[in-house]
């Protein structure tokens, strides 16, 4: 068997369990095509030690018959997730050297799976960009190409999309706070799913706002994002804002059969100037999910026109508060001080250093709106308008709806150069069609539906009831068989 890296976790999951492949050879499979991958610059801390020594672990569980879904199934792991002893500094200069002592939840529960690690995968700065291009690594790249330009793999869980998508790894975990699961997903051609949140516990995951931030799984398609999350899912005494809840079987509701379910066309989606092909995408999902015997209707949520700016107070404003932690006293980076300076000048000189333009753009946002004077007319007020956009989507769900169908971007992936430091309002605007179901605390996914003329994928948005991924994860699958995309990135890295 040949090619390895380019398994399924479903097809991998089943070949190992019949004993035709072993874990160590498909983790060895993923390390060689990682390390031969560096034009992408997708991983940034390779953990091939810890990958073997998990790989043979793997393999001997599954020669006792003790195969849990993920047993042996190589993974990378987005930077902002705490991997004891490893590198985990949320690709910011202020984290530098920093090595937990702890595991995560979420990934200790992978382990506990029978999961390998590969190694930590790029993102942008604490998790703040939609194009990776904050990265104190620098930008991960993504594997689809059609010009001489460098595309963006999306943002920020953009090395997970890039690695994904170019077979280093057999699946990878994101965080989506804004849509940093779903849009780079799009833009690379995967399947990516942003939770309910409190689904996934974000203990030991790097906070940028607190009541937005999601983990999630990123796959080569909706039945690999099942297996995963049903691995990652589930209550954690140590997050408060987890959901005591069972965990269903996500991969048993992949039924297939939507018949009856009712799927919402919000008209406040087809927003003035969207590109041609996104909209013809976006119709041609509606016709396939109505082939396949769902009821396609109309509804609206008025308050999507807030959404951005609403975001865009809210998110600062959490992030101001969650990073000043990082002064320079307890861990990371501290920067060189000269005789005379005191703890004000530490923390200056280390921010300064450690932070990056996007961060810092986005704290002192975010310091404004919650500062005296200012925090009534700007945060309270965002908070007021986040209560109605989550009423406009409980109206729609209590009226029978049971998936809202939109595009997930309002674009393909465009040059790494292209937005950034032109207009990052322009960059902000990636972000118009996901930013509703972290505002509304939804579960939303993206599936590849379609390439645009240049040969780019296009992505398509569902988005759930709270806690109903199951039902979720169905109608996507309905919508991935439908699509038939198949598509794969030409190898020119």
């Amino acid at each position: 068997m040949t090619d390895l890296n380019a398994m399924t976790i479903a097809g991998a999951r089943d070949a190992l369990r019949r004993r035709e492949i072993t874990s160590a050879e498909l983790t060895a499979a993923c390390l060689t095509a990682a390390e031969g991958a560096s034009a992408l610059n997708a991983f940034v801390h390779m953990t091939p030690e810890t990958a073997t020594a998990q790989a043979e672990a793997a393999d001997a569980r599954l020669a006792d018959g003790d195969a849990p879904p993920l047993c042996g199934i190589p993974l990378g792991i987005k930077d902002l997730f705490c991997t004891r002893g490893v590198a985990s500094q949320a690709a910011s200069r202020i984290l530098e050297g920093f090595r937990p002592e702890y595991e995560s939840t979420v990934t200790a529960r992978l382990w506990d799976a029978g999961a390998v690690m590969l190694g930590k995968l790029n993102m942008d700065e604490f998790a703040m960009g939609s194009s990776n291009e904050t990265s104190v690594y620098g930008e991960a790249v993504n594997p689809w190409k059609v010009d001489e330009r460098r595309l963006t793999p999306g943002g920020s869980s953009g090395g997970s999309a890039a690695a994904v998508a170019a077979d280093l790894c057999l699946g990878a975990t994101g965080t989506d706070t804004g849509g940093s699961i779903r849009q780079p997903a799009a833009f690379a051609g995967i399947t990516g799913i942003k939770p309910t949140y409190g689904r996934c516990s974000r203990w030991g995951i790097v906070a940028f706002a607190s009541s937005l931030d999601q983990a999630g799984p990123m796959g080569k398609s909706v039945r690999d994002c099942a297996i995963m999350l049903g691995a990652m899912a589930g209550h954690d005494p140590l997050d408060s804002t987890s959901a005591d809840l069972p965990v269903p079987d996500f991969e048993a509701a992949l039924t297939g059969d939507i018949r009856g379910r009712t799927i919402g066309i919000p008209r406040e989606y087809r927003m003035e100037g969207m590109p041609g092909e996104i909209d013809a995408l976006w119709t041609r999902g509606r016709e396939m999910l109505a082939d396949a015997g769902a009821k396609i209707v109309d509804v609206s949520l008025p308050h999507t026109k807030y959404a951005l700016p609403t975001y865009y107070v809210l998110a600062p404003a959490e992030a101001s508060s969650n990073l000043a932690r990082y002064d320079g006293v307890r861990f990371g980076h501290r920067a060189d001080l000269v005789p005379g300076d005191g703890v004000t000048e530490m923390y200056e000189k280390t921010r300064a250093e450690g932070f990056g333009d996007e961060v810092k753009r986005r704290i002192m946002i975010g310091t404004y709106v919650l500062s005296a004077g200012f925090y009534d007319a700007y945060y309270n007020r965002a908070r007021k308008v986040r209560a109605l956009i989550k009423r406009d989507f409980d109206q729609v769900f209590a009226a029978g709806v049971d998936a809202i169908l939109t595009p997930t971007t309002p674009s393909a992936a465009f040059g790494l150069g292209e937005m950034a430091e032109a207009d990052p309002v322009q960059m902000y605007l990636n972000d118009v069609f996901t930013v509703t179901v972290n505002l509304a605390g939804l579960p939303g996914i993206s599936v590849p539906a379609g390439l645009d003329g240049r040969g780019l994928p296009l992505g398509l948005q569902l988005i759930g009831r709270p806690f109903e991924e199951g039902d979720l994860l169905n109608v996507a699958a309905s919508l991935e068989r439908a699509a038939g995309f198949v598509e794969k990135p030409a190898r020119w890295w």
